[in-house]
């Protein structure tokens, strides 16, 4: 279940209710799917073949055509970083700059952990939502953020996409925004 930190109090707020109000005032989408549908033999796997990552698509095909129609995704498709990952650190590198898109960015994690960082309200500054397995976000366009993964260096996810070329960041230059 995701949990959020603030980090200008280093405050936390947890409980799904807790955090979908939080999210909602920060005009950021979080919803929760049920990770256990997903077949044992891909629950705790990071590294893919087409057919495990049709597989998991098929698996949540219903819950991404949901989100997909309330929210004019017109793709998607599967994202898989471990250590395995070629050139992880390069990869996390480009994803850990403070950014905005033109589109929702979102994600539907199936297993794994991963943080993102998001500047909210003035009252609030910046804050990590760390999601896990089940856990869905949908940071809106133009909203300053950016993605990190957590100690256990794994995460898979669902992204959603409007245009049909996938992620394309804009750099955000914000000198209030601190490393913590």
């Amino acid at each position: 279940m995701a949990e959020i930190r603030i980090r200008s109090t280093d405050e936390r707020i947890s409980g799904e209710e807790n955090v979908r109000a939080f999210l909602d005032k920060q005009e950021v989408l979080y919803e929760h799917w049920n990770p256990t549908k997903l077949p044992a033999h891909l629950q705790n796997k990071f590294v893919f073949t087409d057919e495990d990552k049709a597989e998991i698509l098929s698996t949540f095909d219903p819950e991404i055509k949901d989100l997909a129609s309330r929210r004019g995704y017109l793709t998607w498709d599967i994202i898989a970083l471990s250590d395995a990952t070629p050139n992880l650190d390069e990869l996390l590198k480009k994803f850990e700059q403070v950014h905005t898109h033109t589109e929702d960015e979102v994600r539907a994690i199936t297993a794994g952990k991963g943080i993102f960082i998001i500047k909210g309200t003035e009252d609030v500054g910046y804050f990590d939502v760390e999601l896990e397995a089940g856990d869905v976000i949908s940071v809106p366009e133009h909203k300053p953020h950016f993605f990190t993964l957590m100690d256990n260096r794994q995460i898979v996810a669902v992204r959603l996409f409007i245009e049909t070329e996938g992620w394309i960041a804009h750099p955000f230059a914000d000198p209030s925004f601190q490393k913590a």
